[in-house]
């Protein structure tokens, strides 16, 4: 038997998954999981990477310890975030997404290249988040002056394993700073925003071999192996893993709901760029998805209002509740309020008046949210269809799935499998 590891690392926790092919199907073993999480540092949010490492490391010995011959490993992550490096050392804090700090600069790059032309080149969708306004900043405060590399989390990850630095593709997608049509990094928008060229390299597909672990860390983890790529952006291998039987949209439901479609090409119309689609890199084509709201709301009132009672009971009481009004959970004040709660109150003419209230229109606001991003979908794609495959974490939650069913009229196929684990395990499998 074949063995391979999927080391899957979300915004809020990562796991560690064996797979291997057996009968003709695909077997998996979840070895060990972890919690992540952004911490605050001097008022900013930021990832804890030294952490983040140690995880990685345990997991990898766990695997080793109950499967002694792992043939590959690969690496996939959340998007957008990065670790600048000067030469072999990390020039931190490594800011989390949820940071602010790109507020003030985000004029200022629009000033230089208006989103129009932004969107037009790349096909990227704007979020104040991401990679192209974070490095911006950097460069304005002096963050890029020593710096020789920026390694997006899975890249820093695989360097810190191998030694060996080597971009890939998906992700690098998600920064707005690659060329739709070249699928490597756009040189204009690095020239126009006075970026360091030298932090921008070729770009490698799914597939590719970084390398084998370094001695020292083959030790430390009790085992030797090879690191590959594959779709290391976490979504691109999600839909990787989706067990499709037509081309119909999907959601990778977590702390974000992606919503999107395979298509052949970036479509890069003035309509994809008012409802705000991306065209992000796949396995051998464009994923024209939206990134929206998902569990962040959910999980973030639970903390808030009832942290001990237990996510099923939520979900059973919120289908309880009659509350029917929701709200627009796409709108920034969602993004990272200091209050959930108030953030709905604040956001509702009618305010709920229990927990359950609170939950229900969480889901219904989702649902809701839903609904508008496939109406723009069928519209901007011309693709008719009548099936949406739910996968992640979300695909659990039943009650969203019904309401999603009622809201969308469309047939919902929750498949509660570890999606991206799988599409990783699969692009390993299928490397030459």
């Amino acid at each position: 038997m074949t063995y391979y590891l999927a080391i899957d690392i979300g915004a809020s926790s990562g796991r560690h998954i064996v797979g291997w092919e057996e009968n003709g199907e695909m077997k998996t073993e979840e070895i060990y999981r972890f919690l992540s999480g952004v911490k605050e540092e001097n008022g900013h949010l930021v990832w804890d990477i030294a952490a983040l490492f140690s995880s990685v490391k345990k997991g990898i010995a766990e695997a080793f310890r109950k499967y002694p011959k792992i043939k590959s490993l690969a690496i996939d992550t959340w998007a957008v975030d990065y670790v600048l490096m000067n030469g072999d050392k990390e020039i931190l804090p490594c800011y989390a997404y949820r940071d602010h700090r790109t507020a003030s600069v985000i004029e200022k790059v629009h000033t230089l290249l208006p989103f129009e032309k932004l969107y037009e080149r790349t096909g990227i969708q704007f979020q104040t988040f991401n990679t192209i306004y974070q490095l911006y900043d950097d460069r304005l405060s002096d963050r890029l002056k020593n710096a020789t590399d920026f390694l997006m989390i899975p890249e820093y990850l695989n360097f810190l394993l191998t030694g060996v630095k080597i971009r890939e593709y998906t992700n690098a997608t998600t920064t707005g700073l690659v060329n739709a049509k070249t699928g490597e990094y756009d040189e204009e928008i690095i020239s126009k925003l006075g970026l360091p060229k030298r932090l921008f390299g070729k770009l490698y597909r799914a597939g590719t071999l970084v390398g084998a672990l370094k001695p020292e860390i083959a030790r430390e983890v009790g085992g030797q192996t090879k690191v590959v790529l594959c779709a290391s952006h976490d979504t691109a291998s999600a839909v990787e893993g989706i067990p499709m039987d037509e081309n119909s949209p999907y959601i990778s439901s977590g702390t974000w709901s992606l919503l999107g479609l395979k298509v052949p090409k970036a479509i890069t119309d003035e309509n994809s760029r008012r409802a705000n689609y991306s065209n992000e890199g796949g396995v051998g084509y464009i994923r024209y998805q939206k990134n929206i709201m998902g569990m962040w709301i959910v999980n973030r009132l639970k903390d808030e209002l009832c942290p001990e009672k237990p996510f099923s009971q939520i979900v059973e009481e919120a289908g309880k509740s009659a509350f029917n009004d929701y709200v627009d959970v796409n709108d920034n004040s969602f993004l990272a309020p200091k209050s959930m709660k108030e953030a709905f109150d604040y956001a509702l003419e009618v305010k709920p008046q229990t927990e359950s209230d609170y939950f229900r229109c969480a889901f219904i606001s989702l649902a809701e949210s839903y609904k508008n991003a496939l109406d723009e979908l069928r519209k901007n794609s011309g693709i008719n269809f009548d099936t949406l495959y739910i996968v992640g974490g979300g695909a659990k939650n039943g009650f969203l799935n019904e309401l999603t069913e009622q809201v969308c009229k469309l047939k919902v196929r929750a498949l509660p499998i570890e999606a991206t684990a799988l599409g990783n395990l699969k692009l390993q499998i299928g490397r030459k």
